[in-house]
C-alpha cells in the first residue's frame, strides 16, 4: 500500500475528535516525536514533504517535536510542521563537563578517545555544542525547547548503583543552563524533561524545586515524561497502578505542578526486567565504546520502553495536568509503524472517536 494510500486508509478508519485541547485560553498542540535527520528524512519519507505531511495531517496532531540528528541532506523538510525541539543531549557528560580527568580515564582510556567521543576538547566545545543547537530551534521558530536533566553511565544502567547524586547532576544542568541562557532573548519555552536515571526524576518535588529556582531563564518549565516516570517504581504491573502512582507524585508536588508546561506520552511498564537485573547484573557490554553504546541501547530500550498506553487509564493523569504541549514519544521502526502506535494511543486515551 502506498503512503498516500495508507493515511487516507487511517482517515477513513476513524472520525477525529481532538479533545482534551483547552489550558486555559491556550491551545493545547498535539504532536509526535521523529528526528531530524538526513537519512530518515530520506528513508521512511522519500526527501518529499507531501509524505511527512500527509501523516501529519491524516492523524489529526498538530505538527511534529524533532531531534538533531544529522541535519544535512534535509531540503525540502516542512519545518513548518516542527513545534517542539528537543535539545542533543550526552547521556553520561558531568564528568566531561567537570573536567573529572580520573573519571574520564577509567570509562574512555585515554583523552583521544573521550574527545572523539563528545567530539570536544573540553566544557567549552561542550557548551558551544548546545548553544548551536538552540540557535537551530530559533531558526525553525519552535515554540518550546526540551533538556535531559540527568547523568548515566553505561555501567550504571546495567548495575543501578549511582556515580553522581541527583543533587550534583541538577546543580551542574542548572549551571550550564544559566550559561547557555544568559543575554538571549529567545521566544520559546525551555522545558526540563526527568529521566529514569539520576538527576530529575519527579519522584522528589524538593529536588524538583531545587532545579526550578537555580535556573533563571524566565520561560521555564517541565517537560513530564510519563513513561519515564513509571520507571521509578519497578513494582507497577498495569496502567491503572502507573496512573496512580504518577497521581501520587503530583499530589506531592503540589503548586509545582503548575509548571508543567509539557508532556512525553507512552507507557514503560518494565519493572519485572528491572527486578531481575537488579538481582543479577547482566554482563556489561565490551569492546571500544562506540560499541558499549551500541549494545547498551538494547538494554535501555528493556528498561524505558516508549511503548504505547493500551487503555484508557492516563487519561486522567493528562486531563489533571492539561500541558500546553502533549507529545506522542513512541517507539517504531517504519512510518507505518509509527503511526499505529500514535493512532492506537490516542484511541486509547479517547483523543478520537471510531467509527
Amino acid at each position: 500500500m502506498c503512503y498516500k494510500m495508507y493515511y487516507e486508509h487511517i482517515s477513513m478508519m476513524c472520525k477525529y475528535e481532538i479533545a482534551c485541547r483547552q489550558k486555559g485560553e491556550t491551545a493545547m498542540l498535539e504532536m509526535f516525536n521523529l528526528p531530524y535527520d538526513g537519512y530518515l528524512w530520506r528513508e521512511w519519507f522519500g526527501g518529499e514533504a507531501r509524505r511527512l505531511e500527509d501523516m501529519v495531517a491524516g492523524l489529526g496532531v498538530d505538527g511534529l517535536e524533532v531531534i538533531c540528528g544529522d541535519d544535512n541532506g534535509l531540503e525540502g523538510f516542512p519545518r513548518h510542521l516542527i513545534q517542539g525541539w528537543h535539545l542533543i543531549f550526552y547521556a553520561d557528560w558531568l564528568d566531561f563537563w567537570r573536567g573529572d580527568e580520573a573519571a574520564l580515564t577509567r570509562k574512555f582510556a585515554t583523552p583521544e578517545v573521550w574527545r572523539g567521543f563528545y567530539q570536544a576538547d573540553g566544557p567549552a566545545d561542550m557548551e558551544a555544542a548546545f548553544a548551536r543547537d538552540l540557535e537551530r530551534a530559533a531558526a525553525v521558530g519552535a515554540k518550546y525547547v526540551v533538556f535531559h536533566v540527568s547523568d548515566v553511565s553505561i555501567e550504571e544502567v546495567y548495575t543501578f548503583r549511582w556515580l553522581h547524586s541527583n543533587e550534583e547532576i541538577i546543580d551542574a544542568a542548572a549551571e550550564l543552563i544559566n550559561r547557555l541562557m544568559a543575554g538571549k532573548d529567545y521566544q520559546f519555552d525551555l522545558l526540563l524533561e526527568n529521566l529514569p536515571w539520576p538527576g530529575l526524576r519527579f519522584d522528589n518535588a524538593a529536588l524538583t524545586r531545587r532545579l526550578l529556582e537555580q535556573v533563571e531563564y524566565p520561560r521555564k518549565g517541565i517537560m513530564l515524561d510519563i513513561g519515564h516516570l513509571m520507571t521509578t517504581d519497578d513494582s507497577l504491573t498495569d496502567e491503572q497502578q502507573a496512573a496512580d502512582y504518577i497521581g501520587q507524585r503530583l499530589d506531592e508536588h503540589g503548586e509545582l505542578c503548575r509548571c508543567i508546561k509539557g508532556v512525553h506520552l507512552h507507557t514503560s511498564l518494565s519493572g519485572e526486567y528491572v527486578r531481575a537485573c537488579r538481582a543479577q547484573t547482566p554482563p556489561l557490554p565490551e569492546g571500544d565504546i562506540y560499541r558499549q553504546f551500541a549494545e547498551s541501547y538494547q538494554h535501555i530500550l528493556r528498561i524505558d520502553e516508549h511503548k504505547p498506553c493500551r487503555t484508557a487509564a492516563l487519561r486522567a493523569v493528562l486531563d489533571r495536568i492539561a500541558p500546553q504541549y502533549l507529545v506522542h514519544e513512541l517507539a517504531a521502526g517504519t512510518p507505518q509503524e509509527k503511526a499505529e502506535a500514535v493512532l492506537g494511543q490516542r484511541r486509547a486515551l479517547g483523543l478520537v472517536n471510531s467509527e
